[in-house]
């Protein structure tokens, strides 16, 4: 049930505020407003023209749980602007103008999302600590591989990762080996080498669409037994990859718009006394 404003002591000029949640999306908003009531737990600030996050501009809110501040212009974000907040665990950032990733992000921090800002480099230690991290949306940044530092992501365990519309070359060695889903699509890979999974033994689900990549190095899958969907479409393959038939939990596999002119009889499906745990549920090869 929604409760009147006039009950609420406080609450920020122009936004609504009713059971811990405070609106104030759309209002051409150049800064955070003061009169946050302090038990809020989540803050749309969406599609304002905010430019920083001040020192104090979360003073006080200790139980914030979600803070969306997509579509903004922020550029600078105090690097103790996250002190207070330190149950904060959905934090929102896309569509901005930042060039790096925030320094002291709390540590409770569950997803992060920073799509479309200016991000060309990962420091070492950006996520330092952060063990609750599990989804971490970067696409639309000009990053390219040597912009990810060694021990980037040491100690981290992600899950959820999508780097896409980037500048990436190859499939980065130094992702959390933690990951299930990693997005790659849209950058300028131009080949899968050998060892380029030996880091991500549980994934299931990869995506490398819309790439440049020529060719799939004989065995590279199979340090990844537990992927489920492969994505290969728009790349410039001749072949069906290598190893396929070997991958027991493969079900869905996307090759369409490559060069591939011919298909073998054991592409897809293991050979001999051999069996799959579960069966195809899709394969695309139109457009070749």
């Amino acid at each position: 049930p929604l409760i009147p404003f006039d009950l609420f002591p406080i609450c920020p000029f122009g936004c609504q505020c009713y059971v811990r949640v405070v609106h104030c999306s759309d209002l051409g908003l150049t800064s955070i407003p003061r009169n946050i009531p302090p038990d809020t737990r989540m803050i749309d600030l969406q599609n304002n023209k905010i430019k920083e996050v001040k020192e104090n501009d979360l003073q006080g809110l200790t139980s914030l749980y979600a803070l969306a501040l997509n579509n903004n212009k922020i550029s600078k974000i105090h690097p103790k602007a996250f002190q207070p907040t330190k149950k904060l665990r959905r934090l929102y950032l896309s569509h901005n103008q930042l060039t790096e990733i925030p320094t002291n992000l709390p540590k409770n921090l569950a997803e992060l999302r920073i799509h479309a800002n200016k991000v060309k480099k990962i420091h070492k230690d950006a996520f330092k600590g952060m063990k609750s991290l599990h989804v971490l949306e970067m696409s639309a940044n000009p990053l390219n591989n040597d912009g990810i530092e060694p021990g980037a992501f040491e100690g981290v365990n992600v899950y959820h990762m999508r780097i896409a519309e980037a500048k990436l070359t190859s499939v980065p060695k130094e992702l959390p080996s933690s990951l299930l889903e990693l997005h790659l699509d849209d950058n300028k890979i131009t080949a899968i080498e050998l060892e380029d999974f030996n880091r991500y033994k549980d994934l299931q689900r990869l995506g490398l669409g819309n790439n440049k990549i020529k060719e799939v190095e004989n065995g590279s899958f199979a340090n990844i037994p537990s992927i489920r969907e492969i994505h290969l479409e728009k790349n410039k393959l001749k072949k069906v990859p290598p190893g396929l038939p070997e991958l027991k939990y493969l079900q869905v596999v996307f090759l369409h718009s490559n060069h591939i002119a011919k298909l073998g009889v054991n592409d897809f499906c293991p050979t001999g006394r051999r069996k799959k745990k579960a069966l195809y549920s899709g394969i695309s090869l139109f457009n070749n």
